[in-house]
């Protein structure tokens, strides 16, 4: 059947993480129309790669989604939609990205191409490689704010990149740490990958990269004299990313995610997309860092703030 099942197995809940095509115009601070209308084009041709990825995934996953907890629900899983009619959408929307895309620039065209094959290896083996693993994650998020710089012809400060990439780092590993910790507690392993990890391990690599994350986004913030942003003025933006870090890893302590699941079950750092949606720290937290932007920003251009 076209309609719930197939829009459900598209994930439009986890469509916000393409929101980051858009960072590159908004730390540039210009408020040139077509940088924003292209990097609105680049956002439709993520959410439509992504969707194709995520039906692909679904198929080559359903034996083993029928055997997690909560992934049993998925439509393909559930049989609520069928395998030939998940491909062939698959296939549509894989070609009405790169349609899409290549109405903007070849480098887009390209950031998506790349984006597809990765994730492609990742359904196929990647995802059972551990660190490659992670890796593969995280590129799917420095690839969309490459698609927004590729999009808008703007520069690019390595801080910026390496910023994203550590972030979504970050987040591949708690992922994988959620998931570890729901094997460990129901006594069934739902991915390969995870008899490669342990919780020691990640707990480790998640030190390193928060850390990491952290101070590469502090030295962006310090502006120009570091090639970082277009002003030093968004240092103060820099506690609130701190308290983001810190509230994610308050989410996903063992004895904070019981007293949550409850209440709120979905929201679990096994799903960044729901902690991201759901969660009210979260929301002040992004509130107040966007809204120090806008402030930062509209200084700047009329010349308040150096």
């Amino acid at each position: 059947m076209i309609g719930p099942p197939l829009v459900t197995a598209c994930r439009p809940r986890q469509w916000p993480k393409n929101l980051l095509v858009y960072a590159s115009a908004i730390f540039s601070f210009r408020t040139d129309p077509l940088i924003w209308i292209n990097s609105s084009i680049a956002l439709v041709s993520f959410c439509l790669i992504s969707s194709s990825i995520y039906l692909i995934n679904d198929v080559l996953d359903v034996e083993a989604d029928r055997a997690h907890p909560s992934k049993c629900r998925r439509p393909i899983a559930s049989g609520a939609l069928s395998i030939p009619l998940a491909l062939a959408s698959a296939f549509v929307l894989f070609c009405g990205s790169l349609a899409v895309a290549a109405t903007v620039s070849p480098s887009l065209y390209g950031v998506i191409l790349a984006y597809a094959l990765i994730q492609l290896a990742y359904c196929l083996q990647l995802k059972r490689q551990p660190l490659l693993d992670l890796m593969c994650i995280a590129s799917g998020f420095l690839l969309r704010a490459l698609a927004g710089l590729v999009a808008t012809g703007l520069g690019a400060s390595p801080w910026f990149l390496l910023t994203i990439g550590l972030l979504a780092l970050f987040l591949a590993v708690e992922k994988r740490k959620a998931e570890l910790r729901v094997s460990l507690d129901r006594g069934v392993v739902t991915r390969h990958v995870l008899m490669r990890y342990s919780l020691p391990l990640l707990q480790r690599l998640e030190s390193l990269v928060a850390s990491s994350a952290f101070m590469a986004y502090a030295l962006w913030s310090a502006g120009p004299t570091l090639k970082g942003a277009p002003t030093s003025w968004m240092l103060l933006t820099v506690p609130f990313v701190l308290v983001g870090i810190f509230r994610y890893q308050l989410l996903s302590d063992p004895d904070e995610a019981q007293r949550r699941a409850s209440s709120s079950p979905e929201q679990t750092t096994e799903k960044p997309e729901e902690i991201l949606l759901g969660d009210r720290g979260i929301h002040l937290t992004l509130l107040g860092w966007l809204l120090t932007v806008v402030v930062v920003g509209i200084g700047h251009r009329l010349g308040w703030l150096a």
